[in-house]
């Protein structure tokens, strides 16, 4: 096998590229990182000195790639079929990253602070938690007759509010009034790669602070 994905299966920003992985049908073997042990973190460090997964290792063209979002491009560039996960319309193009970057820095970023701060003992999640509002309101305006948030099909900006949405919603439920937003997260839930992606990291969602949240998702489910 060519590819390895250096990840931890509860980590937000390895189920973006898993669900990728998934819906380009490609295979890639696990390679579970656990931060806290010094070898792994020495072996993550090597591969990218920030010490950061995901981070995806491609044996066949001698490339080690980090980042979710440039791993994602590199599979879709390499591992096609070509323009299924970013179009190859520039303008298209675009539209998807910039929702990518929606997705990562205005709901995971905030998410990620509140899980850090629940941690490190801080209190004030005000501005955390009105940013994620915000991002909310954006994001139910923008799917209003809409599948998916960028063009006509699933792609990487998809990807990328699978993790953020779905742990998002642990520490602020959607708005009632956004039911474009509740829709589109009941669509990414339903689709296959969601659901292995899901399944993949279920042993581990206890590790998750708030887990009664997601226990609480996978009841309904």
């Amino acid at each position: 096998m060519s590819l390895t994905l250096y990840y931890h299966p509860l980590a937000s920003y390895c189920h973006k590229v898993m669900v990728a992985l998934h819906e380009l049908g490609l295979d890639a073997e696990r390679k579970l990182i656990n931060l806290g042990a010094e070898a792994d973190r020495a072996q993550l460090q090597a591969l990218w000195p920030m010490t950061k997964f995901p981070v995806l290792r491609d044996q066949a063209r001698g490339q080690d790639v980090p980042e979710s979002s440039i791993i994602i491009e590199y599979l879709d560039r390499h591992y096609g079929p070509a323009g299924r996960l970013l179009p190859a319309d520039p303008d298209g193009a675009l539209d998807v990253r910039l929702w990518d970057r929606v997705f990562d820095n205005y709901v995971q970023g905030p998410m990620q602070e509140i899980v850090a701060a629940h941690f490190s003992g801080g209190k004030d999640n005000s501005a955390r938690l009105a940013t994620l509002a915000t991002a909310y309101r954006m994001i139910d305006a923008r799917m209003a007759g809409r599948s998916w948030v960028a063009g006509e099909a699933f792609s990487m900006a998809d990807c990328a509010a699978v993790p953020a949405l779905f742990y998002a919603c642990t520490l602020s439920p959607f708005p009632d009034d956004c039911v474009h937003l509740a829709a589109y997260f009941e669509r990414l839930m339903a689709r296959p790669s969601v659901q292995k992606t899901l399944e993949e990291a279920r042993p581990y969602f206890d590790m998750y602070p708030f887990a009664d949240a997601i226990a609480q998702r996978f009841r309904q489910a």
